[in-house]
């Protein structure tokens, strides 16, 4: 042993192989003069030892941290790569084989559950979303905004406008003054300088298709819109629009929105065949039919607690007997895949080759994480041919949805 400086102390001890310096106290130099040489090489020897445990301990901590990091990475890159990406339309545009719908943000699902949902939904390869400026008001928008706050970049970002926005003759429609007051609001409320997909909710007939589809250009141009889509327009007002845009040299609509699922595929009859020619890529809302292809509905009578049905009067009129049938045949199937009817339903829709992305709402991250599997269910010829069946009668008959403007 050797004692080194003066108030303090410091104690050297030597090995073959080790040099080990303590620093002590005055006071604990005086314990190690009351014992004898052995004691203190012992003493030194056995804080060694406990040094290296310590050592040890936290080393293989900090490698199961590592592990665990790794393996969170490893998780969420899988979750990107299950994630499929398509072009929007004809254009060069990609977006997710699922998109996030937030018509409930603002009003099921306050601040906190949206925004958990939003980041969810990024870190799973989500990359559309889709919104409107009269979605629970106003808030859908205004929540968007704040919860993309340094991830705006990570976004397809969807909007809307058209369909009533207030009380004044000016407050709805396509035309100029409409549409430009509209898109101002829209961007300060969604804090972003552009909307990748500016679409006009619904066909506006007091207002000439010339002045719109120049107005979306002027956007274009000023840079503050991407590309532009259309939503609930009949086959032949779509048509038009393409026809003028390309008479005119104007940007083209490069999606329509539109309610499409295995419980309405009345689309199939004109739309979706003319978009097929078109180059117009489909955007389905409505996916699930309003939860009946969820299995949730076992009676006309007896809606759910919080369901479509309990919470839209207008929407019973859609559930009886054929709907619930449906529900039900299309819920033994997805046993059949150890799935839900949901996962189901989605996926075949997913699967259809006109459709660009599918929207899926969420008031909960659970729903968005089990809707999530559609991505990844690959049907085989043979129960494509099932669904196709069980659901042909609803190619024809009415839409689930069609918002059109009030005459």
């Amino acid at each position: 042993m050797e004692r080194f400086g003066t108030g303090g102390a410091v104690w050297s001890w030597r090995s073959d192989s080790v040099r080990l310096c303590l620093p002590i106290s005055a006071a604990g130099s005086g314990i190690f003069k009351e014992i004898g040489r052995q004691e203190q090489r012992l003493v030194v020897q056995t804080l060694f030892v406990v040094m290296a445990f310590v050592i040890c301990y936290i080393f293989k901590f900090e490698f199961y941290c590592y592990n665990i990091a790794n393996k969170h990475d490893h998780d969420r890159k899988k979750e990107l790569n299950d994630m499929q990406y398509r072009r929007l339309g004809n254009s060069g545009l990609k977006v997710s084989a699922l998109g996030l719908g937030t018509n409930a943000f603002g009003k099921r699902a306050d601040y906190e559950a949206s925004k958990k949902i939003i980041d969810y939904a990024i870190d799973s390869g989500i990359n559309f979303m889709d919104t409107a400026n009269i979605y629970a008001g106003t808030e859908s928008e205004k929540i968007i905004g704040q919860a993309l706050q340094g991830k705006r970049q990570n976004v397809v970002l969807a909007t809307k406008a058209g369909l009533v926005r207030g009380a004044g003759v000016n407050e709805r429609g396509s035309s100029r003054f409409h549409l430009q007051t509209e898109l101002e609001n829209s961007l300060k409320r969604l804090k972003t300088d552009y909307v990748d997909l500016y679409q006009i909710h619904t066909f506006d007939p007091e207002t000439p298709l010339e002045e719109t589809l120049r107005t979306l250009e002027d956007m274009v141009r000023s840079g503050k819109v991407r590309y532009i889509g259309a939503s609930n327009y009949f086959a032949w007002e779509l048509m038009k629009s393409l026809g003028i845009s390309d008479r005119l040299g104007l940007n083209r609509f490069v999606s329509t929105q539109v309610s499409y699922s295995l419980a309405d595929r009345t689309p199939e009859q004109e739309l979706i065949p003319m978009c097929l020619d078109q180059g117009v890529g489909i955007i389905p809302y409505f996916p699930l039919a309003g939860g009946i292809l969820s299995g949730k509905y076992r009676s006309a009578d007896l809606a759910p607690q919080g369901s479509r049905a309990q919470t839209d009067p207008n929407f019973k009129r859609f559930i009886n007997s054929q709907t619930i049938a449906l529900g039900e045949k299309v819920t033994d199937l997805a046993s059949q895949f150890d799935t839900t009817p949901s996962v189901l339903s989605l996926s075949w829709l997913i699967q259809q080759p006109v459709v660009s992305t599918v929207i899926v709402g969420a008031t909960k991250m659970e729903q968005l994480e089990e809707n999530l599997k559609s991505v990844s269910l690959e049907l085989n010829a043979e129960t494509k041919k099932e669904l196709d069946l069980i659901s042909s009668p609803y190619r024809y008959g009415e839409p689930f949805a069609l918002y059109r403007l009030p005459v």
